[in-house]
This record gives structure tokens, C-alpha cells and sequence, in this order.
């Protein structure tokens, strides 16, 4: 099973953690070899691209609006197989995102003007996962408990 976006309960449940202060979303994305551009052909390139090509005009398209809601793109990396994890699982790119809050993320994600080149990450992966991060704030208090 493929998972692009969130169900209702998924999403209920992040605002349900009651995350205080920043969050760290964790992206792991799988690219589509072809991006599929059969939902949003309004947003398709006059010739065929490459999955990862697609989230690169989708991440160009969002930056603004993840800026604006005070959000920053801490880490963007090639992925590949795990060390410790599934052998046959593996992973394009990760992704990690910092927001300033759970209201913040929300906000970004539902602005409509974001929401008009979505298509771009929809044509894009093939898989995906979405881990909110609840970051610890002062590491050294953490590790002094």
C-alpha cells in the first residue's frame, strides 16, 4: 500500500498530540520513474520529467509559502537502503521540514494558493511517509534528565 496523504483520523490524531512549540516533519519519499500528471494536466510540462524532477517544481513552488508561515527546510538528502531496517525497502530522499508550531504546519498545508501546484508532489511520488517530529527544545536538558 502507497501512502500520499493523510487519512481523517491521521490528521486528527496530529492535532490530537498537542505538540508544543516547534515540530520536525520527517519525509521519506519514493519517486514515480515517469511523473503522472493524469490528475493536474494543467500543471504537466510539455514533455515528460522524471518523478524527481516533478517535487523539484513542486518544492520551488511551495519554498514561498513554507517561508511565509515560518517554516525552513533543515536537511534535504538523497535516501537509498536502510543499514538497520527492511533490505528490499528503500527510500529516493529525505526530507526534513521544521515549522514553528502544529498550528503553523496546518496553516501552510491548507493555504489554498500552496494547495494549487499540489500536483506537482502528487505526479511526483509513488510513496511517501510523513513523521512529525515533537523536537526537544534543549537537547542538553534532555540527555540531563
Amino acid at each position: 500500500m502507497d501512502y500520499l496523504d493523510p487519512t481523517q483520523e491521521q490528521g486528527r490524531d496530529f492535532i490530537k498530540r498537542n505538540i508544543s512549540g516547534n515540530v520536525v516533519m520527517l519525509n521519506l519519499l519514493r519517486f514515480k520513474k515517469v511523473a503522472d500528471y493524469s490528475e493536474f494536466p494543467h500543471l504537466a510540462p510539455l514533455e515528460p520529467i522524471t518523478g524527481a524532477m516533478a517535487y523539484q517544481l513542486y518544492m520551488e513552488h511551495t519554498l514561498p509559502f513554507l517561508k511565509k508561515s515560518g517554516g525552513e527546510i533543515m536537511f534535504y538528502g538523497e535516501g537509498g537502503n536502510f543499514l538497520i531496517g527492511p533490505p528490499d525497502e528503500h527510500w529516493d530522499a529525505v526530507l526534513l521540514i521544521r515549522q514553528q508550531s502544529t498550528s503553523s504546519f496546518i496553516d501552510f498545508a491548507s493555504n489554498t494558493e500552496y494547495m494549487h501546484g499540489i500536483g506537482h508532489r502528487t505526479a511526483a511520488l509513488k510513496d511517501s511517509r510523513l513523521l512529525p517530529i515533537n523536537e526537544f527544545p534543549d537537547i542538553k536538558a534532555f540527555l540531563n534528565k
